[in-house]
């Protein structure tokens, strides 16, 4: 009787063992993507889907705070153009995407600190932007920045926020502001923007800043 338990007991610990070394195996070999935080890895063996999944970056969720909206990107500079399209970037450089994301969080951000009556504006002066690896071989950057707010008056706070840039260009901005005035969006057709920040590896930025007609 005590050998039969004893053999029940081995068996379930084989299952229990089996289990947890299958879950390994699953979990290490799918993608990982949680608030907008992902690892892809290649499979060079899948060739299921159209794209295969060939890159490895992290994209990290901005944090947004009463002071500053602050985030970073590691991984590749740049990705193919199928690639782009598939993950709808305005570009292959899609580390520089980053910079587009930051903006959209910023601008949120002004609008629910204005709603809340905590009148705000993005310091312009005072951004901080590495792009550390960049250009150096490996094709492989980690892009920090960092967008100070400050508190103002009511009728100087900032709800809109947007960026001009380039990697190893300087940016179109006079391009820029013809969208960004095109429609009715501005208050007053009046844009504040930066001057022209430039990492030692070559990203180039104009950031930008604005009211909402609709908003103010």
């Amino acid at each position: 009787m005590a050998h039969q338990n004893e053999n029940c007991r081995m068996k379930h610990l084989k299952v229990i063992l089996y289990s947890a070394t299958l879950w390994v195996v699953i979990t290490s070999c799918t993608d990982y993507d949680k608030k907008n935080q992902r690892f892809v890895f290649t499979n060079p063996e899948d060739t299921s889907s159209r794209v295969l999944e060939r890159y490895k970056y992290f994209i990290d969720t901005p944090v947004c705070t009463d002071d500053a909206v602050s985030g970073c990107y590691k991984g590749v500079e740049f990705v193919d153009q199928e690639y782009a399209e598939k993950l709808h970037l305005t570009g292959t450089d899609i580390a520089h995407n980053y910079s587009n994301m930051i903006s959209r969080y910023v601008g949120d951000h002004l609008k629910k600190l204005y709603r809340e009556g905590k009148y705000s504006k993005v310091d312009l002066k005072r951004i901080q932007m590495t792009t550390r690896g960049m250009g150096d071989g490996d094709r492989y950057v980690e892009y920090y920045i960092r967008i100070p707010i400050v508190k103002t008056s009511k009728k100087k706070a900032m709800t809109g926020f947007d960026h001009s840039g380039g990697w190893g260009h300087t940016p179109d901005l006079r391009q820029r502001k013809k969208d960004l005035l095109k429609g009715s969006i501005v208050k007053w057709k009046k844009l504040n923007i930066s001057s022209l920040y430039k990492t030692p590896e070559g990203l180039e930025e104009y950031w930008i800043q604005w009211q909402h007609t609709s908003l103010q």
